[in-house]
């Protein structure tokens, strides 16, 4: 029996996948991770009589391919996350949702059940000493951010583990896209986390048009692109203005603040939403721009590289801010691949994975991925700084393209009508790494599953071996440095 393999943008049917026992599933699951295939997702196809049927995705970054099987029903199925880290969370998140067993797992805790709602206390880790302390830390913070709790054992400053627990902002949002009209999914997915709008949605709209066949025009390509890369900007000054506060270096704070909202408005003349929603469209977009008003963002756009840029550059010509920078939470390159580490983080630590490159939504892009090799805070600076140049690059590419055009009849289809039996994946590059949405279709022309992969469920562990070995007062920078999202990660 041999794994099917197919193009990334291609869609399969379920039934010409290959099924296994258990342990040969398990066997098929440590052979592909070793063959260096990425996972992209290991999730639940369907749970009958206490038993369930499991999918597994992988992808070769290099060739651009998927390769994809499936479990026969079953109970229990050997871990392999001791092995390979990066499967901990899937097999962690099985066991919670559905009562899979992994034997061998280093540690089956709840991914997403806090201590309020989980019959047992929750286990926490502990380091035992008697200059051993425990600092814990939210779940409800001091300013205006989302719930999460991080319990941190020191000894005196230096952090020897940090174990991160979220799930307060659980909402079911795989299981109301399962029961959600086809007109309610995007306004759900725009929400699933709310500064990757943008992301998000265009997720969804290339999961349907892989799914249904439907082809996108290169206008609706270009204001797709548009938004998504004005996202990409407005969240990555916003967050070295962020790390610059976090160093007391003043002038970047202040300033990011104001360019962050001139990219926002750029933004809401697209779409008519400063965050971008409503803008895009399975099949297209609901928004276009005449001559008139490209020319305009054009304008906005030469004043807000030059300011971008400019407040970034004299951040990194004070050595007061690069000695904070320099070799605080790092990432060793082995730790990122082991944990399936993506986006900024990952490129930080000198992991290539950027889907504009591995998975481009248009075939024929000519994209080099920002990359350094330090894996410490100034390398997640540098990497955004590198990711800011390319995307002002591609929106005056897109706007220049679209002034030249004509404005078009918008050819989207709002409920297309999905096959049954299919398989398809999305991968889009948001501002902090790889989102991943897949879809199997069922017999009603619904969804039998659909999971959403923010790139934060992967990258909180990041965080988490970002803190070992540093001081507790680091973590507010590297927090920064990181900026994942709780409710990404919870949905």
């Amino acid at each position: 029996m041999t794994d099917t393999t197919f193009a990334y943008h291609q869609a399969i049917a379920l039934a010409d996948l290959p099924v296994y026992e258990a342990e040969a599933f398990a066997e098929k699951l440590g052979s592909c991770l070793a063959q260096g295939l990425r996972l992209l997702c290991l999730t639940a196809l369907a749970r009958e009589a206490e038993k369930t049927s499991l999918l597994a995705v992988f992808t070769n970054d290099a060739t651009q391919k998927l390769t994809a099987f499936c479990a026969k029903p079953l109970t229990s199925l050997p871990s392999l996350a001791d092995s390979y880290p990066s499967v901990q969370l899937f097999e962690r998140e099985l066991f919670e949702d559905y009562g899979v067993k992994f034997p061998g797992h280093p540690w089956l805790k709840p991914v997403r059940q806090t201590p309020d709602n989980t019959p047992q206390r929750y286990p926490f880790f502990r380091t035992d000493g008697r200059e051993v302390h425990e600092v814990a830390v939210g779940p409800v913070h001091a300013g205006i951010i989302e719930p999460g709790h991080f319990r941190f054992q020191c000894f005196g400053e230096n952090v020897l583990n940090l174990e991160i627990a979220l799930g307060y902002q659980h909402r079911g949002l795989e299981q109301c896209l399962l029961q959600a009209k086809p007109s309610a999914r995007l306004p759900l997915l725009e929400c699933a986390a709310g500064d990757t709008s943008i992301g998000h949605a265009l997720a969804h709209a290339v999961l349907m048009e892989r799914l249904t066949g439907l082809t996108v025009s290169d206008r609706s390509w270009h204001l797709r692109r548009l938004a998504l890369e004005l996202e990409r900007l407005a969240n990555h000054i916003g967050d070295l203005g962020a790390i610059a506060g976090d160093t007391g270096f003043l002038p970047t704070s202040s300033w990011n603040g104001r360019i962050r909202g001139d990219v926002l408005t750029m933004t809401a003349i697209l779409t008519g939403n400063r965050f971008g929603r409503g803008h895009i469209a399975v099949g297209g977009v609901h928004n276009d721009l005449d001559a008139e008003l490209c020319a305009d963002l054009i304008h906005r756009l030469d004043f807000a590289r030059r300011d971008a840029l400019g407040s970034v550059k004299v951040m990194l010509t004070s050595e007061s801010v690069l000695d904070r920078l320099r070799t605080t939470g790092t990432v060793s390159l082995k730790d990122a691949k082991a944990l399936g580490l993506v986006g900024v983080c990952a490129k930080a630590a000198g992991v290539v994975c950027d889907a504009r490159l591995t998975a481009p939504l248009r075939p024929g892009q000519n994209f080099i991925p920002a990359k350094c090799e330090t894996g410490d805070v100034l390398a997640r600076v540098l990497v955004r700084e590198e990711e800011m140049r390319a995307s002002f690059a591609m929106v005056e590419d897109d706007l220049c393209a679209l002034e030249e055009g004509s404005p078009e009849e918008r050819g989207y289809a709002p409920s297309p009508i999905l096959p049954t039996g299919m398989l398809a994946v999305a991968q889009v590059e948001g501002f902090r790494g790889e989102i991943v949405h897949l879809a199997v279709t069922n017999e009603h022309s619904g969804f039998q599953v659909y999971k959403v992969i923010d790139p934060s469920f992967h990258n909180w562990q990041g965080l988490a071996m970002a803190l070992r070995d540093n001081q507790i007062s680091d973590f507010p920078l590297c927090n920064k440095s990181f900026n994942l999202s709780y409710c990404g990660y919870d949905l």
